[in-house]
């Protein structure tokens, strides 16, 4: 049994019924297979045990009153998962299914992430099983605020610095700082994805989905390509999603599906996201309304039958696993040519294989995904220097970070023997700067 195998088996015996955390730590480790056959030494030093062992987990309840004066008991979550090369950095969840195996893979997931940045942010991610669909405003506020009178004594802008993440928009942020602002009496940067009007950053909202176009446009161009022309299949109708089907269309592409947890809808006409923005940002409805008010629109229930649509590109921006072997079978058959991730490990590890064997160029989250974090910390460094920068500033400041990740685990890739296999190539790049700062601090 190799190294890699017995940090794995370990991993699995000591965190039973964790299964999404067994598959993320399963990717990751192979794909750094060749950097440990590199460096015998991080063996000896055990890094990989250490690097796949959170350094802390916070589990705590979050009692609440819902608007009736009943109480309600959730559980909450905040792994702090690397801080090698800077504070813990990663969202905060909000859904039903958040579960410790879920915030350990996002948080395990995020140390990589973070470091393909090439900014100063540690991994760590949180949340809990809170749903806040169906909630009036106030009870959303009473659980934030009861959720973070907790989490603040284990947080704080140079140790650990959350953000949003599903189920955790500008609304809950803002209710979460307040809280914060109000138990420990003072106003910094310890939470990212804020309002402008108390320290956020441009660009925030629309960050994630920018940048996964922007590192998908770079891989196009690497082959001499673009996104003009394109049919382009999204998943998802939050932010991620949003915005990526905007940036794709103002480079020419022409995106014709999305969907939300019910259903999807089809527009061969191109997607016109105005209406996507009303219903889902303003009304907050379901996808569904987007048939009945644009014509030749059709809409379908349930969500599987958005990658049977014919495309030239497919952004998963939805949730993980939402792309599974037959799934990636049915994209291949019908001619996908690149898939890039906007969400949290969308392809189970059949699907990417499937991806990899037919030639798609396939980008993991943990690198075409990175924008959101990038631009968390482009707003920790504004608050830091009590700066505003111009939406131009920020956004050009994404595009650069996005295309450097994509270079970077090119180059990796070509480096270690992988060429053109970018899971591999953003595990080994994101690992190494971490690699580096663990080693050269000791054993801690």
């Amino acid at each position: 049994m190799d190294y890699v195998e017995r940090v794995l088996s370990e991993l699995k015996a000591k965190n039973p019924n964790e299964p999404e955390f067994h598959q993320a730590a399963t990717e990751i480790l192979n794909g750094l297979r060749p950097v440990v056959e590199k460096h015998p030494e991080y063996e000896k030093a055990a890094l990989l045990e250490r690097f796949v062992e959170p350094e802390r987990v916070v589990m705590f309840r979050v009692p609440w009153v819902d608007d009736a004066g009943s109480v309600h008991v959730n559980k909450g979550y905040r792994v702090q998962f690397n801080s090698a090369i800077g504070p813990y950095k990663g969202g905060l969840r909000f859904h039903p299914s958040v579960n410790l195996s879920i915030i350990k893979f996002l948080g395990l997931e995020q140390i990589l992430k973070n470091s393909l940045t090439g900014l100063p942010i540690g991994g760590g991610k949180g949340g809990s099983d809170f749903d806040p669909k169906g909630k009036s405003d106030n009870e959303i506020m009473r659980f934030c605020q009861s959720f973070m009178t907790e989490l603040c004594r284990h947080i704080g802008q140079d140790t650990d610095v959350p953000a949003g993440d599903i189920g955790v928009g500008g609304r809950e942020v803002g209710y979460l700082f307040g809280q914060y602002k109000r138990i420990r009496n003072e106003h910094v940067g310890v939470l990212t994805g804020r309002g402008l009007t108390y320290g956020g950053s441009l660009v925030r909202t629309e960050a994630t989905g920018y940048g996964l176009v922007y590192i998908t446009a770079e891989a196009l161009k690497a082959r001499g390509d673009s996104f003009e022309g394109k049919t382009v299949v999204v998943s998802g109708s939050g932010n991620v999603a949003i915005y990526a089907a905007e940036k794709a269309q103002s480079l020419g592409a022409k995106v014709v599906a999305m969907y939300d947890s019910n259903g999807y809808v089809y527009d061969k006409e191109g997607i016109k996201l105005d209406v996507i923005k009303q219903i889902k940002e303003i009304e907050r409805a379901r996808i569904k309304e987007y048939a009945s008010r644009v014509k030749g629109a059709e809409y379908h229930e349930g969500c599987k039958g958005i990658w049977t649509i014919p495309c030239d590109i497919a952004l998963p921006c939805a949730t993980q696993n939402e792309i599974d072997g037959a799934s990636a079978r049915i994209l291949v058959k019908n001619g996908v040519k690149y898939v890039a991730e906007g969400a949290n490990m969308p392809t189970d590890l059949e699907g990417i294989e499937v991806f990899q064997k037919a030639g798609v160029v396939f980008l993991p989250a943990k690198a075409a995904n990175a924008g959101g974090v990038a631009t968390s910390a482009l707003e920790m460094a504004q608050s830091s220097g009590r700066l505003f920068w111009t939406f131009e500033e920020v956004d050009a400041k994404l595009k650069n970070i996005m295309v450097n990740i994509y270079h970077n685990m090119d180059a990796a890739a070509k480096e270690y023997g992988c060429e053109g296999d970018y899971v591999a190539g953003a595990n080994i790049a994101g690992f190494i700067k971490v690699a580096t700062a663990m080693m050269a601090q000791g054993v801690v």
